[in-house]
């Protein structure tokens, strides 16, 4: 595998209020509009080559908006899986929510649940992250690494990245190799802090409802314009010096 390979995109999708804005519609109508432009981005993934694509639906701290949009997100969210999920088993992608559900309603618990299971057998995988945030996520890995380590199943001198790895959220998965924030933010807003620790990062002018797969295309093509060196030289790279990325965020489990 070069070290230009594009396996895994995450996307923060921002621009859905400020496009609804723009156009005097309310602000779930952006999302909503948001919501369907994920087919499309998925569906050029695919035709990219793409194996993973993850996207930020929801973050831990959205909580904060205001209750009237909360409820109309967590409304969308459902509509969409619900809507989506047999979409989805169609074109062989497996569906795979993280975050912390334990805030969401118990019908939209099974509503992902549900679409998670319909599409279990997809080679492709689409990951939303919803009531996810980065901290968080480092968090529970080292709480669940704790727990071991109170039942006397670890030894804490053997806690490494690989172990904690293992229980963060994209445990099984690739890292992401490109992160992309649409809408013209420039910050990663508490998104897969662990998992992009190497991730080159894309931030577009454009407004997540217009993104589309020509969007999407501009992004790769920068991805492969650029030299990802892991900690190696310039020089060491573009004489092809084996690659020695490591694998402690690889996603592959070397402790099975």
């Amino acid at each position: 595998m070069t070290s230009n390979s594009l396996r895994h995109i995450a996307i923060i999708m921002d621009g859905n209020n400020r496009w609804a804005k723009q156009r005097g519609m309310s602000g779930i109508s952006g999302h909503k509009v948001g919501a369907e432009r994920i087919r499309d981005i998925m569906t050029a993934c695919q035709d990219l080559g793409i194996d993973v694509l993850t996207l930020f639906a929801f973050s831990s701290e959205n909580w904060k908006r205001p209750r009237k949009e909360v409820d109309a997100l967590m409304s969308l969210f459902q509509w969409y899986l619900k809507q989506e999920s047999k979409e989805l088993q169609k074109k062989g992608v497996r569906l795979r929510v993280v975050g912390n559900r334990s805030r969401f309603t118990p019908s939209l618990q099974k509503a992902i649940t549900d679409a998670e299971e319909r599409t279990r057998e997809g080679e492709t995988t689409l990951v939303i992250a919803a009531d996810y945030g980065g901290r968080w996520d480092i968090a529970q890995a080292a709480q669940r690494l704790a727990q071991r380590v109170q039942a006397g199943m670890l030894d804490s001198a053997d806690i490494d990245e690989h172990l904690l790895h293992e229980q963060t959220s994209l445990a099984g998965l690739p890292d992401p190799d490109l992160l992309i924030r649409t809408g013209g933010e420039v910050r990663i807003s508490n998104f897969l802090l662990w998992q992009c620790a190497y991730a080159e990062l894309y931030f577009s002018q454009t407004l997540w409802p217009d993104f589309d797969a020509n969007e999407l295309k501009a992004a790769a093509d920068d991805f492969h314009r650029r030299q990802r060196r892991f900690g190696r030289t310039g020089d060491q790279v573009s004489t092809g010096e084996s690659e020695e990325r490591s694998s402690a965020h690889s996603g592959e489990a070397r402790h099975a």
